[in-house]
């Protein structure tokens, strides 16, 4: 599997941003510019003020689509690094998915689906069953989430591009996760590729006993989304974001180009 496949991977959830309208309040799939003049054109407040002007349309449309980029890089993120998993560890789609159910708010029953999952018993070669034996066990000592004498069986992922928020909504759901993970012996991974991420938030996990992997240059793969996946997984994720950076770049640039212009 070469590097053309999961570029494709990480940049396709990209592409839908090319199409990013503002919606201004409205139903639907956003504005157009003569669409925003019509409507702001008629509130007579705004243009009494100046807020019909086409620069407002560009501004939304700026701050909006740079919000949908984030996002989608964070969908590129997660698909990326499962289908990595399951090349690199020869998983099924079945195997490297994993959900639980629960009562939500309503009371009613809910499904929370994570990224990836690698169990140990569908680990069929033996060296990377090995590595990932050894990993666990160093995670294990990291997080001190289970006692030494519990045996992890594997690790469940929750995949991001970067951890800015303190949304409590997705704090608690992670958390509430990482507890029926624990339940089948499977140690609660937050995967992060950048480095930017909410200290506050992420030693909350930790104190709940996750393991948190962020975007750091280290060789300590128990701390490093980077090493993890280059020592334990076998594939060398910094090099790959190295050598494809020119061909991701394009792409940004180009999305936040098109983002910066009212038409």
């Amino acid at each position: 599997m070469d590097d053309s496949y999961f570029l494709q991977q990480f940049l396709s959830p990209l592409e839908v941003c090319a199409e990013y309208k503002p919606a201004f309040g409205t139903t639907g799939n956003g504005l157009s510019v003569v669409d925003f003049r019509v409507l702001y054109g008629g509130d007579e407040f705004y243009s009494w003020i100046g807020l019909d002007s086409d620069l407002v349309y560009s501004a939304h449309k700026a701050a909006g689509g740079l919000t949908s980029i984030y996002r989608q890089i964070g969908v590129g993120a997660e698909h990326l690094l499962r289908e990595i998993i399951k090349h690199k560890i020869r998983l099924s789609t079945e195997q490297v998915a994993w959900q639980y159910k629960y009562k939500a708010a309503t009371n009613k029953e809910a499904y929370h689906i994570l990224d990836a999952r690698i169990s140990l018993d569908d680990v069929a070669d033996a060296a990377t069953k090995g590595r990932l034996k050894v990993w666990l066990e160093a995670a294990q000592k990291r997080t001190g989430g289970v006692p030494a004498t519990h045996t992890l069986q594997g690790a469940i992922f929750e995949i991001r591009q970067g951890y800015k928020s303190a949304d409590s909504k997705r704090q608690n759901a992670d958390l509430r996760f990482g507890a029926k993970a624990y339940q089948i012996s499977h140690i609660p991974v937050i995967a992060v590729l950048s480095s930017q991420v909410s200290e506050t938030v992420i030693q909350r996990y930790k104190n709940a006993g996750m393991l948190a992997l962020t975007g750091i240059r280290s060789s300590d793969s128990t701390i490093s989304t980077f090493s993890f996946f280059k020592e334990v997984i076998g594939f060398d994720l910094e090099s790959f974001f190295r050598n494809n950076s020119t061909a991701i770049k394009e792409v940004v640039h180009r999305l936040i180009r098109s983002l910066l212009t009212a038409n």
